[in-house]
């Protein structure tokens, strides 16, 4: 089991060993998470499509929940396939290539998200408190530009930390504790000396700083928002401005609720059984429900998918005619 390697080797492998070991175990959890991910990525290339087939979707609104749909393609593929395999196959493991890069994905969609939900919460501020300026405002070159920056925050702010951990020696035990590879778990199994607990507290701050700097931008948003509605005088008024807002609310709490039991704890650990639910929480169970959020709650997407189910059907049927 033991193993060292530098900068030099990266032959060496992790073993997952979060996963349950009984085939009957593991056929019981790759079942449910088989559906969940192929949900996951039906969910949004549906979202997708109604939102690039409607015009009257093509708003700011829609323009972010479309990229957001796309990098939730791209976060859940880092991880879940691979936990998929690991499930079905006896070894349960990793290269240290591997490891960096599902690291690098997952941390770099992740982020990505966190800076778009930090943008949908500034385009539903202006859209409320400031709906005479907004069209002039959020152009579709607005729209672009944040939702690129986004991404170029996402893809680079993860680099440094991966970057070092690939300079790190790991001896000792190469059993993983965790359902995929994650800075933590993996910091855990460097030979750690001064430099490596220092670094591990470095790692702790900079993903405390981008959360809560997220949370305090959204929440400013929303403080605004809800002023805003208070003053709105009808029920019917407060009830509507508030819906556009409900969707992204609820992404926001599901999402940022489980990332911050995770990275927001310092040297506070929980059993491999509390990791694990919520690891599952933010990499599995946060991106199943956001396509059901945003359509099933959103009556413009629902409307759309059924426009788009009656024409194929009536294609369905007109083709069998024919033949």
């Amino acid at each position: 089991d033991g193993f060292h390697i530098g900068s030099g080797n990266l032959s060496a492998e992790f073993i997952f060993s979060a996963f349950p070991y009984s085939w009957g175990d593991s056929v019981m959890c790759f079942v449910p998470l088989l559906f969940i991910y192929t949900f996951i990525i039906i969910g949004n290339l549906v979202i997708i499509s109604v939102v690039q087939l409607n015009a009257h979707l093509h708003t700011p609104m829609y323009f972010f929940i479309n990229a957001l749909s796309f990098l939730e393609i791209w976060y859940t593929t880092a991880t879940i396939p691979k936990m998929l395999s690991s499930l079905l196959s006896e070894k349960k493991s990793i290269s240290l290539n591997g490891c960096l890069l599902q690291m690098y994905f997952f941390h770099a969609t992740g982020i990505s998200e966190v800076c778009l939900l930090t943008a949908m919460a500034f385009d539903r501020y202006l859209a409320i408190c400031s709906p005479l300026h907004y069209p002039t405002i959020m152009t579709p070159q607005l729209c672009a530009q944040l939702t690129l920056s986004c991404c170029v925050c996402g893809f680079i702010t993860p680099l440094p930390e991966i970057a070092w951990i690939s300079t790190l020696p790991f001896c000792g035990s190469n059993h993983l504790e965790h359902i995929f590879c994650d800075f933590l778990p993996v910091l855990r199994l460097a030979c750690t000396d001064t430099k490596t607990i220092i670094m591990i507290q470095v790692v702790d701050v900079v993903h405390a700083v981008e959360i809560v700097t997220a949370v305090m931008l959204i929440f400013m948003s929303y403080i605004g928002i809800v002023a805003v509605i208070l003053r709105i005088r009808s029920a019917e008024g407060r009830r509507k401005a508030f819906s556009t807002c409900v969707s992204h609310l609820t992404v926001f709490l599901l999402f940022f609720g489980s990332v911050a039991l995770m990275y927001l704890r310092f040297s506070a650990t929980y059993s491999l059984f509390w990791d694990t639910a919520i690891a599952l929480a933010f990499a599995v169970l946060s991106p199943f429900f956001n396509p059901i959020i945003y359509s099933l709650r959103n009556k413009e997407i629902k409307e759309a998918i059924k426009k788009h189910m009656g024409q194929a059907k009536i294609f369905f049927h007109q083709s069998r005619d024919r033949k």
